[in-house]
């Protein structure tokens, strides 16, 4: 299931308070997808990491009553008292069987030992898959069948849609958009340190941002996506230092539109990092004007791109061009 569906079937699962597994691939964004829900919905996020844990630990302390003369089970802190949240046992299967097993209660019945979970709170649960050859144990049957679970898969398009909005550096956006494969490289049979994710390219664009001198740079990124990848994408950088005057296109200025993907790819992502930038109606007038030179499928990409991120131009003369252009696409 792409990242996109994923979110909203918890989403639901979620209000219903329906515990929910969700499978996939390192570094794809599970945890994130899990947090940006919770601050979507204002709801507090315990992140769980039982694999931390000892059996004893989810249960509590016992203590001796005196009163009643029973022992009595002091309940960890790090449990939600109060209030509504996502209860998130992050690498679930990460954790021994014993302190799995410990989990049981928890997870179908809501509580554990003395301690009861709060009805505003759901629990969801995230991990690798066994064929990614990482630190997993089996789900015990009984265990597993407590969640409805949930395999997430890796989706290009649900990506540019995240980085266009969180202003990922727009070269990278444009060469996964030019390259969809280099999204995720991640072979559990290859024994290698370093492999393109989604969270590694995220780290590639910190160190874009970072001032790691320019002569660091190949190391730095081969160290988050591998050496291939590395190569690949700065020799794709050097593409876009022969695009278009991208400020005389904003202005309005004649330019020639260039024909070939890799340049069309990064031109596009440029020019809508830039709108969404400066929010300007006469730059985003000359750039749909502008997109009447270029190959249909770039001008609709630049359009919906745009679009996705909430920017009006409905009303907008160069628009109604736009659209009279392409009617015959949309």
């Amino acid at each position: 299931m792409r990242s996109s569906y994923a979110k909203t079937t918890i989403e639901s699962l979620i209000v219903s308070q329906i515990p929910t597994f969700l499978w996939g691939a390192p570094g794809i964004g599970k945890s994130s997808i899990i947090k940006q829900i919770a601050f979507e919905k204002n709801l507090e996020c315990i992140d769980l990491r039982l694999s931390l844990l000892d059996p004893t630990d989810l249960k509590g302390i016992p203590f001796y009553e005196r009163d009643s003369h029973t022992a009595l089970w002091a309940p960890p802190s790090f449990l939600p008292r109060e209030g509504a949240g996502i209860l998130f046992l992050d690498e679930l299967n990460a954790a021994a069987p014993a302190v799995q097993a410990s989990a049981y209660q928890l997870i179908l019945d809501r509580k554990v030992g003395e301690y009861t979970l709060p009805d505003g709170w759901s629990i969801v649960a995230a991990g690798n898959r066994e064929s990614d050859r990482g630190v997993v144990y089996r789900l015990p049957s009984p265990l597993a069948n407590r969640f409805v679970h949930i395999e997430m898969e890796v989706s290009v398009e649900d990506w540019r849609h995240w980085a266009v909005k969180t202003r990922i550096d727009p070269r990278l956006i444009a060469y996964i958009g030019f390259k969809n494969s280099a999204l995720f490289g991640f072979d559990p049979l290859k024994n290698v340190r370093s492999f393109a994710t989604p969270r590694s390219w995220e780290a590639v664009h910190k160190i874009l941002q970072s001032s790691l001198p320019q002569n660091l740079l190949l190391e730095a990124i081969a160290g988050a996506v591998g050496e291939d990848a590395a190569i690949d994408f700065l020799g794709y950088c050097k593409i876009m230092d022969h695009l278009p005057d991208v400020d005389a296109i904003l202005r309005g200025e004649e330019s020639e539109a260039p024909s070939e993907l890799s340049s069309l790819y990064a031109l596009s992502n440029v020019l809508v990092s830039r709108v969404l930038h400066t929010r300007d109606e006469e730059e985003l007038s000359n750039v749909l004007r502008y997109t009447l030179k270029l190959k249909n499928e770039f001008a609709v990409l630049i359009v919906q791109d745009l679009q996705r991120q909430g920017v009006a131009m409905e009303h907008l003369d160069a628009f109604g061009e736009w659209v009279e252009a392409y009617a015959y696409l949309l």
